[in-house]
């Protein structure tokens, strides 16, 4: 019996070339589940590539509409989605873009009461949204978990990556102890954002995703990359992991996520 469908076969096909990934590769991502939070900037370029790659199970964790205002970056929607929800519009371009995904639907924000529940069915965790107290959960819930995840942000011109593996590599919260004072930092409506960053930072949430699915290559982790798109370059930050971090360090003293503040109307950038 074919491991493949002929239309599979033709589908994967610049897959099943690579050495890296071949047949056996191909089956792990269909075989893997990927959770996305916020289908947002960030969120649809990895929704897209995530899915056209085959990752067999992507979870959509959404709780907002889509505005007209999301259109200049967020790729997933289109204009006539305008104040559907979007989780019902990513679903349906996922479903469009390649039937063998299975789309799981969380409607509404991660909290500290669903989000270990939630990140714990999953095998890798993409953070697409826009705001510290989202940030500081998701981190928090991963390394309870023990859940490898892509932490990223964006903002004017700029964006930041990372990869976290827990028990492995430093956390976001051993680069940034707690969230900054509320205000303190502009969010994309006030301050904007170049659309395209969210395609540059998204597709390599994407790209970290499949490495770590596929087990190749050298994840981001211990590495917070920053883009600066006018000077088009690329640096790092690195850095070990704090034995006094709060959650991950030796003795962690969260235990539990802890929810900063209630979700802000619109969480993904």
């Amino acid at each position: 019996m074919a491991i493949f469908s002929d239309t599979q076969m033709r589908r994967y096909g610049r897959h099943l070339s690579l050495r890296e990934v071949g047949f056996k590769g191909q089956q792990k991502l269909l075989a893997s589940k990927v959770l996305c939070v916020g289908a947002g900037g960030l969120g649809s370029p990895a929704l897209y590539y995530l899915a056209a790659a085959g990752v067999g199970t992507i979870g959509i964790a959404e709780g907002d509409v889509v505005d007209e205002s999301n259109l200049q970056r967020q790729i997933i929607h289109f204009t006539e989605d305008v104040g559907r929800p979007k989780l019902e519009s990513a679903r349906e371009k996922i479903a469009k873009l390649n039937p063998d995904v299975k789309v799981v639907e969380h409607p509404g924000y991660l909290t500290a009461d669903n989000a270990v529940g939630i990140i714990s069915q999953y095998d890798f965790v993409l953070d697409g949204t826009d705001n510290f107290p989202a940030k500081f959960l998701i981190n928090d819930a991963c390394v309870i978990a023990g859940k490898p995840f892509s932490h990223a942000g964006i903002l004017r011109f700029e964006g930041q990556i990372m990869t976290v593996v827990p028990g492995k590599s430093r956390c976001y919260r051993c680069l940034f102890k707690e969230p900054p004072p509320a205000a303190a930092v502009p969010s994309c409506a006030e301050a904007g954002v170049l659309g395209a960053i969210a395609g540059v930072l998204g597709t390599l949430q994407a790209t970290e995703a499949l490495k770590a699915l596929l087990g190749k290559g050298d994840l981001l982790t211990d590495r917070l990359m920053i883009f600066d798109a006018l000077a088009m370059r690329f640096r790092e930050i690195k850095g070990k992991r704090d034995p006094g971090c709060a959650v991950c360090g030796d003795n962690p003293t969260i235990t539990k996520p802890v929810d900063y503040g209630p979700p802000p109307a619109c969480e993904t950038p």
